[in-house]
This record gives structure tokens, C-alpha cells and sequence, in this order.
């Protein structure tokens, strides 16, 4: 905490935050980490951009389908 202070706006995480908004950028992070999990998503296999984005719905879809069959 005394660095923080120290070096002002110059460095360091805030000591106040938003916690919504961390929470909601938490939910967006964690989403994207499932979604590299899929090798096609990870390594940007496809080389067109549509068939990219098929591939990341696909992936969605099948995450979506698993969390609702829990």
C-alpha cells in the first residue's frame, strides 16, 4: 500500500476498484479461457474468417449445451 502511494498514478492496481465490473470482466476472461480450449479456436486453424467464426459459435454452442445438461 505505501508503494502505491509512493509512486501515485504512475503504477500499481488502484486500491478501489469496481467490483461489477471486475466480476463482469472475470465471466468474459473465463469464457474466452473455455473457448481456447477447443484446438481449432487456440491455434486459428481455419484460415477464412467465417469459417473461424463458425468454429467459435460451434464451440460456444457446445459449451452453452454442456452447462445446460448439468
Amino acid at each position: 500500500m505505501t508503494n502505491r502511494r509512493r509512486r501515485g498514478r504512475r503504477g500499481g492496481r488502484p486500491p478501489v476498484f469496481d467490483t461489477e465490473i471486475y466480476r463482469d470482466r472475470n465471466v468474459v476472461e473465463r469464457c474466452f479461457a473455455r473457448l481456447k480450449q477447443s484446438r481449432a479456436i487456440a491455434t486459428r486453424f481455419d484460415k477464412l474468417a467465417n469459417r473461424y467464426r463458425a468454429g467459435v459459435v460451434l464451440a460456444s454452442l457446445i459449451l452453452w449445451l454442456r452447462e445446460a445438461a448439468r
